[in-house]
């Protein structure tokens, strides 16, 4: 993927940009999934593992095969990748905690590990389960070669490099819709001998976790969904419009943190002449990669640039540092600073996405969902403009487009208990999409964490709630007015840091 490809996924856990691997006994053979109720996982001892991350997870590993096309139970094969964290008690609960992460892209096993601190008291009384989704991690990833380019691709160049990511898959981009995997998730919890299980859904995982309560609602005790993505909601058109909300937000609380105002007191005009200037002349940087060292030469255009501002949004540590950034690059003309965040990101991403698997989600149950016009519509007066939408049109173009059921874009409606988590400032899972998931899931709660941008579980007493919300199985009761006191992090004003 080009270094500054757009993320149309958009879903991404920043934070969590991770890759792992599996070691330790060899799975054997793996159980062929089918229609028998025989399935069967063995499973051996491994260790997870990031590249860059000091901790190691002890877990169980095993596979389970299951038909590319389910449909037909024939042809290809795909072995999914399963991680089992048994629960530290003696006595565990008999209903597990399934991990279903973002992207749409990442994997299970890979992305969980910087957030198990969030789920230790979750996995003190029950095992936790981290499927590979199919077309992810160790299940088959679609993952799409990687170019030096530093510039985000349009029209032929783009047209050409996803023609060449899809002939070289090792397998039918078609079948790796939401609704297939969950059919896998299902065949995942049978091969195990669970009956009742818990769900944890973060960004896309949240469709995946609700696609799965809609297909087998009899199989779900609980589910925790952290950055809603609705069912009947169609990625594209609001990406734009959600992405400036957060950045307003952001000048407006710079705007009314004296300290902030006092360094950077016209931050909204600076950040606009910045985007007008990068549109009509891009600039090159050449500095010191942030994480090898090596001498790197960075361009941001006006998409790039842009793009890399909508990432910094996703989390408060980031956002922290904007304003600083945003104010250098300005007054001193020098955007060393944003471009080594930019390529902390990017090459993040580029290490946990597998943008094929994203590109078969977003081109059968996104794009073909909206129009042209609303897109353009929604885009205008943002600083994204129309990059996210274009760019999807050109793809699936391309790419093709798997079957979904019918009622696929309807909302889910269930009485199984819910607890939805939102960031206020979240800039592509806002907590209207929290509000509008919950008008349709009738015994389900929803929090707000203040300041907060994707992805929120680990923040403040979340972990806390989340486990009660869990052990107890059941909203009733549930203690949650110390989520008011989760506060964003405090802006840097200089490179010295925040004021004490």
């Amino acid at each position: 993927m080009p270094r500054f490809q757009t993320v149309l996924g958009g879903w991404v856990i920043i934070g969590l940009l991770t890759a792992c691997a599996s070691q330790g006994g060899v799975a054997p053979t793996p159980t062929l999934s089918g229609t028998t109720s025989s399935l069967a996982i063995v499973l051996a001892p491994c260790q997870l593992s990031a590249p860059g991350l000091p901790q190691r997870l002890v877990a169980e590993c095993g596979t389970l095969a299951v038909y590319e096309d389910r449909a037909t139970q024939s042809g290809q094969q795909i072995n999914l990748r399963i991680a089992v964290l048994k629960a530290r008690t003696r006595t565990p609960a008999s209903d597990p905690l399934f991990f279903l992460t973002g992207g749409p892209g990442q994997a299970a096993t890979e992305s969980y590990l910087q957030l198990s601190y969030a789920f230790a008291e979750i996995n003190r009384d029950r095992d936790i389960v981290l499927v590979d989704q199919r077309g992810t991690g160790q299940s088959n990833p679609l993952t799409c070669p990687v170019t030096d380019s530093d510039e985000i691709l349009t029209g032929e160049a783009l047209k050409e490099w996803i023609r060449a990511c899809r002939d070289q898959l090792a397998g039918n981009p078609r079948y790796y819709t939401t609704s297939l995997a969950m059919d896998d998730l299902d065949d995942v919890r049978r091969a195990l001998r669970y009956d009742q299980i818990n769900l944890y859904g973060v960004s896309y995982g949240t469709r995946a976790a609700l696609t799965y309560l809609r297909q087998y609602p009899q199989h779900v005790r609980t589910v925790l969904l952290d950055g809603v993505v609705p069912s009947d909601e169609a990625l594209g058109p609001e990406v734009a419009p959600d992405a400036q909300r957060a950045l307003d937000m952001l000048f407006a609380r710079c705007e009314s943190d004296e300290a902030c105002h006092a360094a950077f007191p016209d931050l909204r005009a600076e950040f606009q002449a910045l985007a007008a200037q990068r549109t009509e002349q891009p600039v090159t940087v050449t500095l010191a990669h942030p994480v090898t060292g090596e001498s790197t030469e960075v361009t941001l255009a006006h998409d790039s640039f842009a793009t890399t501002i909508r990432l910094l949004t996703y989390a408060p540590e980031t956002v922290s540092l904007l304003p600083l950034l945003i104010h250098t690059a300005y007054a001193a003309d020098d955007f060393s600073l944003l471009a080594a965040q930019a390529l902390l990101v990017t090459d993040s991403l580029e290490s946990s996405i597998s943008e094929g698997m994203g590109y078969s989600v977003l081109c059968s149950e996104d794009e073909p969902f909206f129009t042209e016009a609303q897109a353009d519509a929604a885009s205008v007066g943002t600083y994204l403009g129309d990059i996210q939408t274009e760019q999807l049109r050109v793809i699936c173009a391309e790419w093709g487009r798997g079957d979904v059921p019918a009622d696929f874009k309807k909302p889910v409606r269930s009485v199984v208990p819910v607890l939805l988590l939102s960031g206020e400032a979240d800039p592509v899972t806002p907590p209207e999409n929290g509000a509008h998931a919950a008008e349709t899931l009738t015994n389900s709660l929803h929090l707000i964490a203040p300041g907060q941008g994707h992805n929120v579980i680990g923040r403040g007493c979340l972990p806390r709630v989340a486990a009660d919300f869990v052990a107890g199985g059941t909203l009733a009761g549930l203690q949650t007015e110390c989520v008011a006191d989760i506060q964003p992090a405090p802006f840097f004003v200089n490179f010295s840091g925040p004021q004490p």
